[in-house]
């Protein structure tokens, strides 16, 4: 099971993730949070089998991208994550992004929900997924909230 120590994901910046500018993307930053997420459903029991057998998956309700320095092609990269909280249906995760040397590059605060993809509707965490969130959550409960969590967007007025 995922823990904050070790990475979820690792990952090197491609060259097609480059922009004009001379590193990663803003698009490429999400797309590699997007492949943690999809980790993280593995990492919980919900692969491709489980995703055909039971038409469950989790679905990504809102997320918040925090870019912190610039990651340039070839760089290592690995995302660690934090769930900062969860209910019968519902994770509220936290992605660190990290360059080989454990810099933070950007972060992604993300609420997650789990879904019947019958029914195109939200539904709980199966017994055995459940099972595999409270574990998870009661690694990381102790944890100080990470200082990007539960940040808004606006210009501050003087």
């Amino acid at each position: 099971m995922a823990q904050i120590e070790n990475p979820l994901l690792k990952e090197n910046v491609r060259k097609d993730w480059i922009d004009y500018n001379g590193h990663m993307t803003d698009s490429a930053y999400a797309a590699v949070f997007s492949m943690a997420v999809d980790q993280l459903m593995v990492e919980l029991g919900i692969d491709a089998d489980f995703r055909d057998k039971h038409q469950y998956s989790i679905y990504t309700l809102e997320t918040h991208l925090c870019y912190i320095a610039e990651a340039h092609e070839g760089q290592a990269l690995q995302v660690k994550i934090q769930l900062l909280d969860y209910d019968a249906k519902r994770l509220h995760v936290f992605f660190t992004m990290e360059n080989e040397k454990g810099d933070p590059l950007a972060t992604s605060e993300q609420m997650l929900m789990g879904m019947d993809m019958n029914e195109g509707r939200p539904a709980p965490f199966p017994t055995e997924i459940h099972t595999r969130v409270k574990s998870l959550g009661n690694l990381h409960k102790s944890l100080q909230m990470p200082k990007q969590a539960g940040r808004t967007i606006g210009i501050r007025k003087k």
